[in-house]
């Protein structure tokens, strides 16, 4: 594998989150100041304790049906290029993903 590349892609995907988390803070702040009731404010602050909590579950998922993924490639002796590694990894990450909107869903009703 070709890791000169990685460090461009890293780099890009580091300044992103850094400017999604600048802004972030930047709204939150001119909520403040706008002197928003505290009602609101604290509303806020539990819409994103709760987006934490539900992007904690997204992530779990993810990773562990990669996890899976990864254990079923090396007992099958599969190759990493073959097509079959691949679709298993994208068809993991895709169910933990859809396992996800299922349980997200269920709770929103």
């Amino acid at each position: 594998m070709d890791f000169d590349s990685l460090g461009p892609i890293v780099l890009i995907v580091c300044v992103s989150l850094t400017i999604k988390f600048v802004m972030d803070a930047y709204v939150r702040r001119r909520i403040v100041e706008a002197n928003a009731s505290a009602e609101m404010v604290k509303a806020m602050l539990t819409a994103d304790e709760k987006a934490r909590q539900l992007s904690t579950l997204k992530w779990g998922l993810t990773l562990t049906g990669l996890g899976l993924a990864f254990g079923l490639i090396s007992a099958l002796g599969l190759d990493a290029e073959s097509p079959a590694a691949l679709g298993l990894l994208t068809g993991a990450a895709g169910s933990g993903l859809l396992i996800y909107h299922f349980i997200t869903s269920n709770k929103e009703s």
